[in-house]
């Protein structure tokens, strides 16, 4: 998210925002990722970080990892809704002030390819920040994150132990990446593991790193997403919220601003798409195998904000 040339105009006229105390991240859980206290909100259990029975914290990763390369193989079969809003608001009103919204349906062609068509897409009345490319990748690569064996490598993961989340037994573990490849962002937050289904179903952090070079600010939010399993197979993403205030630094003729954003984002009405393409994971077909080794999991019941 980009300054807009005309709110560093408004700057220089004085309309620019009354600084204030940042905004807590999308779910008090987690620690803020520049180390703001955080709080157990509703249907968070206490932390259990004795090691885990049975298994080793790298079993588990590796496990877990594996499933979620078949899910992400898997979700790439399937159509859905995409409803994305992005909002800025006036600090001490939490009136919104401009407002950018686009709704995405992602189907296949006759020929099986992948498309996006925009069904809803009003006006885009966003004033003192502007979407960027980065804003786009982030909404489709990061905020439904997926951890693969791919990108295991990538990443710094650390167990932290074992919690309750209203119905689920989860794992939870830390994620940071190793280097900063040019170019390219990644993930930094906690992630839950269902302990029965070894699958993602809730990561709370945020997009790093963040391009603060003075005039060239892009930057975003801290944000949560929860999953929730469709098909009795695979926790599929299907909400995130994502908030804070993003800090613009003074630049010639303009002061510095901070600027309220919340960021919604759905996933809705997957659809498993039924052609002649087939799922291969390690050689076998997986397209339409159910997992039977254990019951169906109930989603997270907490509240969505």
């Amino acid at each position: 998210m980009k300054l807009s040339r005309a709110s560093a105009s408004a700057t220089v006229l004085g309309l620019f925002l009354l600084l204030s105390a940042p905004v807590p991240p999308a779910i008090a859980a987690v620690a803020n990722p520049d180390g703001a206290p955080a709080q157990d909100p509703a249907g968070f259990g206490p932390l259990d970080s004795a090691p885990p029975a049975n298994m080793t914290p790298q079993q588990i990763i590796e496990k877990f990892a594996a499933r979620e390369t078949v899910f992400n193989l898997a979700r790439q079969n399937y159509t859905f809704r995409q409803t994305v809003k992005v909002d800025t608001l006036v600090e001490d009103t939490n009136r919104i002030d401009g407002e950018y919204q686009q709704v995405t349906d992602i189907t296949f062609n006759r020929d099986g390819k992948r498309e996006e068509h925009v069904v809803f897409a009003p006006q885009n009345t966003l004033e003192r920040v502007q979407m960027t490319p980065a804003d786009f990748d982030e909404i489709e690569h990061r905020l439904p994150f997926i951890l693969t064996t791919e990108d295991l490598p990538k990443y710094d993961i650390t167990y932290l132990g074992r919690q309750h989340i209203d119905e689920l037994d989860t794992y939870v573990f830390s994620a940071a990446p190793k280097t900063f490849e040019k170019g390219k962002r990644y993930f930094q937050g906690k992630v839950w593991v269902d302990q029965q289904d070894f699958q993602i179903v809730l990561v709370n952090g945020i997009t790093v790193p963040q391009d603060k070079r003075k005039g060239h600010e892009d930057l975003s939010p801290p944000f949560t997403t929860y999953y929730e399993q469709i098909d009795g197979k695979y926790w599929f993403p299907t909400y995130t919220k994502a908030e804070g205030n993003l800090h613009f630094v003074a630049q010639e003729g303009a002061l510095s601003q901070d600027v309220h954003m919340r960021n919604i984002v759905k996933y809705s009405d997957y659809k498993q798409y039924h052609a002649t393409a087939r799922i291969i994971y390690n050689g076998e077909d997986i397209t339409d195998k159910k997992d039977t080794t254990q019951p169906p999991s109930n989603p997270p019941q907490n509240p969505k904000p």
